[in-house]
This record gives structure tokens, C-alpha cells and sequence, in this order.
């Protein structure tokens, strides 16, 4: 059985950094990739970042130049550093391996 557990969220304020983790059990973070979403009120659920099976990464636009993702293949989890983060960044962040989805970890940015 695999899961997703997100973690990591929390309020703050405009121009504060905050990580997001996204730990694996069932299935290894190395052997596809993983994929963090956001999903903000009322709107649809958009794509933030990708760290590819050969560690190889990609942003949404919106993000590119303060979002690093990463991942630690010794704890399976992958990571979404988030800085100098804008209220528009405001949303509950998932994380997709496969078909599977974390529970969300909402992110609230004040300005």
C-alpha cells in the first residue's frame, strides 16, 4: 500500500520561507517521479514542480527562482523549499507519485 503524508505548512508572512516534506511508504521517491501540486480557493488544482526518477527537476512559472524541490532517497521523502513566498502563494500543496495523493498541507501567506 503506498501513502503520502505532507507535511510542513503553515502561516506566515510575505516574504518568509517555509519546506514542505512529502514522505513515501510502499513505494520508493527515486524510482518515478514526484510531483507537488497546489490547489488555492476556489480554483483548480495546478502544477508547482517535478523532480523527475533521475533527479532531474522542472517549475511551474509562477514559482521558478524561489522553489527548490529535492529529495532524501535514505528517508524516501521529498521536499518543496518555499522562499520569499506571496499571498498568492496561499493553498493546500499535495503531492502525486503515480496515482497516488498525499492528504494536503495547507500553506497560508499573509501580506
Amino acid at each position: 500500500q503506498v501513502q503520502l503524508v505532507e507535511s510542513g505548512g503553515g502561516l506566515v508572512q510575505a516574504g518568509d520561507s517555509l519546506r514542505l516534506s512529502c514522505k513515501a511508504s510502499g513505494r520508493s521517491v527515486s524510482s518515478e517521479g514526484v510531483t507537488w501540486y497546489r490547489q488555492a480557493p476556489g480554483k483548480e488544482r495546478v502544477f508547482v514542480a517535478v523532480i523527475g526518477h533521475l533527479g532531474t527537476t522542472l517549475y511551474g512559472d509562477s514559482v521558478k527562482g524561489r522553489f527548490t524541490i529535492s529529495r532524501d532517497n535514505a528517508t524516501n521523502t521529498v521536499y518543496l523549499q518555499m522562499n520569499n513566498l506571496k499571498p498568492e502563494d496561499t493553498a493546500i500543496y499535495y503531492c502525486n507519485l503515480n496515482m497516488y495523493w498525499g492528504q494536503g498541507t495547507l500553506v497560508n501567506v499573509s501580506s
